[in-house]
């Protein structure tokens, strides 16, 4: 049987320090960033890729893949029951404008789509719903989370916002 080293343990150890401004974040208190970040019109520095009427699309700043995006109403709600008709019809709408440009950008071979509503059920902003559409690829989970606990997102977030951005207006237009 192996002992445990203490030093073979600390030369395993793969950082990801990008993660303590999501950890500074969670713990500070301060305004909805889903409220605040539509209203800024910065939407290149706020990774919004998509401004419909009633919702929105914006990146993950800490996305678990390449291409997490997540479908945002405007009106600050947490309860998926306070939606109103035309808010639930635009946030679905757009989670399928959303598959149909990552389809076309990164190819994936599947998604992850859902809510996660309350903070026990996962919501790391859990008074402002939000859909999340994850793209994912045969592989995509290998040993870096499992032996590393760190993800390995292989592109800078401004060259994925580019390359979604222009798709988002021709594909709304479609629908």
């Amino acid at each position: 049987m192996t002992s445990f080293s203490k030093e073979k343990y600390k030369k395993n150890i793969l950082w990801a320090p990008w993660r303590m401004e999501y950890i500074e974040k969670c713990d500070s208190p301060g305004g909805c960033i889903f409220c605040e970040k539509p209203r800024q019109n910065k939407d290149k520095e706020n990774l919004i890729v998509f401004r419909g009427d009633s919702a929105f699309v914006i990146m993950n700043r800490y996305p678990y893949n390449n291409g997490h995006l997540m479908v945002v109403p405007y009106r600050h709600t947490s309860e998926l029951t306070s939606l109103r008709s035309e808010e639930k019809t635009e946030m679905m709408d757009l989670l399928i404008v959303c598959q149909n440009v990552l389809n076309q950008v990164m190819q994936p071979h599947g998604f992850n789509v859902g809510m996660n509503i309350g903070r026990v059920a996962g919501a790391g902003i859990a008074d402002h719903i939000h859909f999340h559409i994850v793209p994912r690829w045969d592989g995509d989970t290998n040993f870096m989370p499992i032996l590393g606990h760190s993800k390995v997102v292989s592109e800078a977030l401004e060259q994925t916002w580019a390359k979604l951005n222009d798709l988002f207006s021709s594909f709304a237009c479609e629908e």
